[in-house]
């Protein structure tokens, strides 16, 4: 089991986060700006509706936004890891900002078609998946770790506060002036963030080596979360969730005309009372995780979500319809918080808006796989009964987490445990010089045997987590104590960032190996790069490096 720090994540109170000015302006921009792309979102959708009668059309609005998010948020994620988050974050808004401008003109000159207007909505969803990995990996940076689940909550109860009076505004603005004059307001809401990011200087860690290429970034990304079974576990439960979730917004302008029979304006408070039982959930939601696991709070949203849509289904009456738009509001919040937190407490910094980018990609993939196939149902059949089949495949959450069930991440250390130091070697070397080849010699009694083959499956998983390629362990057969651990990295760079990302929490395992190898010395570490023969280049020749121990460290 990894090594715990004392728990001080669940000490915060809600609105603690607001102590830190920058996390303060921020959030008062963002709220701004989420307000504008409330009104926008229901004057896409309510101008959809009244340009087509497709309901797959309607339904391919909300997807049109969350596709982009899944396309393009892996290589967001790297470059947020790899650039200025700030500058991401500015060049995304100035980009939204531009296409708003012109999905306005278009729209006053009624030059909008279904499908210009879904090409401008997912230009704009484009700009979100730049925005977000980024945003979100920042928020790390303007709270401590402690404040960190009560800094997302807060984050989500302000885009769930735009939900809840920005939809009832937007509906009565396209009711009263019309789409156009509610794509001008989303355009200023902008304003308003470009001028917050443009004054923010965040303290940014000084750079020790070269950054990452695009394509080496996604791919260590892809690999620390296929070589992390929690975040995995957060992905999957994420994934079915968004894609069953999806039909509640996806439908609701169907919901509306067709079993409410009503306009613009009961959208607006339907999509309304969904934000204001989202802000329920933030509200509430510190209180749920200092008395709740996450795997319970998961749970208990999925039920509430699947009773809200059961209900929007059956309901006759606006009213009640609005009862059953918060109990899928109240839900929605508190699953995807919980799954955000988790995941961004599951990761090192190096690594965060990676994580958070393939989260990213597979729930909001999952919602726009989702917001297609209901649409279809919806339209094949009826949104009755697309958003009941909606519930019951919401039920899968619940199922799935009794084989994969929402870790617990809250106490992990996940900090540079900084004690490696990069070794002097007797051969010139270049970064790029390579194939590492790195070996590690143990000495193990019999005994303990079984013990050390158990602790390997851990140090294997972290070590190919980290970076080290190959992996391998070996016994000699001429004496049954000598174990050899072997991996390789293609450059010395490449060797020096697998050390670099060992975490506090991964501590524990190299004592548990290193309390199981017999003798005073240390484990004797050699590094060795690979050289074809032949070859008369001389920087990087194949010398063994002389035996040495790191700090306890070991390679």
């Amino acid at each position: 089991m990894a090594r715990t720090m004392p728990d001080t994540t669940r000490g915060g109170t809600t609105t603690s986060p607001f102590g830190y000015p920058a996390f303060r302006a921020m959030w008062v921009a963002n709220l701004a700006s989420n307000f504008g792309g409330m009104i926008h979102a229901v004057a896409a959708a309510w101008l959809m509706a009244s340009i087509t009668q497709s309901p797959t059309m309607v339904a391919l609005v909300q997807a049109s936004v969350s596709l982009p998010i899944m396309l393009l948020s892996l290589v967001s994620g790297a470059l947020a890891d790899s650039l200025d988050r700030r500058i991401m974050m500015l060049s995304a808004q100035c980009f939204m900002l531009t296409v708003s401008v012109a999905l306005t003109l278009c729209a006053w000159t009624g030059a909008l078609t279904p499908w210009l207007l879904l090409t401008f909505t997912f230009l704009i969803g484009c700009g979100t998946a730049a925005n977000t990995p980024a945003w979100q990996a920042s928020v790390g940076d303007l709270v401590p770790r402690s404040e960190l689940s009560s800094a997302v909550s807060l984050n989500s109860m302000g885009f769930n506060i735009a939900r809840s009076v920005g939809p009832a505004v937007g509906g009565a603005i396209v009711a009263g002036a019309g789409a156009a004059a509610a794509f001008v307001l989303n355009a200023l809401s902008y304003v308003g963030l470009i001028g917050v990011l443009a004054r923010w200087r965040p303290e940014r860690a000084e750079q020790a080596m070269p950054r990452e290429t695009l394509g080496v970034a996604i791919g260590a990304g892809l690999r620390y979360v296929a070589m992390s079974p929690a975040i995995l576990a957060v992905l999957l439960r994420g994934g079915i969730f968004g894609f069953a979730a999806s039909a509640v917004t996806a439908l609701l302008p169907i919901v509306t005309r067709d079993i409410l029979v009503s306009g613009p304006l009961s959208y607006g408070f339907l999509l309304g009372a969904f934000g204001i039982g989202a802000v329920s959930g933030a509200l509430g939601g510190a209180r749920l995780r200092r008395r709740l696991s996450a795997e319970w709070i998961v749970r208990y949203a999925a039920l509430v979500w699947t009773a809200g849509a059961a209900l929007a289904a059956i309901s006759p009456v606006l009213p009640l319809t609005m009862f059953a738009m918060m109990l899928a509001g109240l839900a929605f919040l508190l699953a995807l918080s919980t799954f955000n937190v988790t995941v961004q407490l599951s990761s090192p910094r190096w690594v965060v808006a990676r994580t958070l980018s393939l989260y990213q990609m597979v729930t909001f993939g999952g919602m726009a796989l989702g917001s297609w196939i209901w649409g279809e149902l919806a339209a094949d059949v009826d949104p009755r009964t697309a958003l009941l089949a909606a519930a019951g495949v919401q039920l899968l959450t619940v199922l799935v987490g009794l084989r994969a069930p929402m870790p617990e991440a809250q106490n992990l250390d996940l900090n540079p445990l900084r004690r490696w130091q990069e070794p002097q070697v007797s051969v010139p070397l270049l970064s790029r010089s390579g194939p590492i080849i790195v070996t590690i010699e143990y000495r193990i009694a019999p005994e303990d045997q079984r013990a050390f083959l158990e602790a390997m499956v851990e140090r294997r998983r972290i070590r190919r987590r980290d970076g080290a390629r190959n992996w391998n362990l070996l016994h000699d057969l001429g004496e049954p104590e000598l174990w050899l651990e072997r991996y390789h990295t293609p450059t010395w760079l490449d060797y020096v960032r697998h050390n670099s990302r060992t975490t506090i929490a991964d501590r524990e395992i190299t004592e548990r190996i290193r309390a199981l190898h017999r003798g005073d010395e240390p484990p004797k570490v050699r590094r060795m790069i690979e050289r074809q023969p032949g070859r008369h280049d001389l920087t990087g020749l194949n010398v063994v490096d002389p035996p040495r121990d790191l700090s306890g460290e070991h390679g």
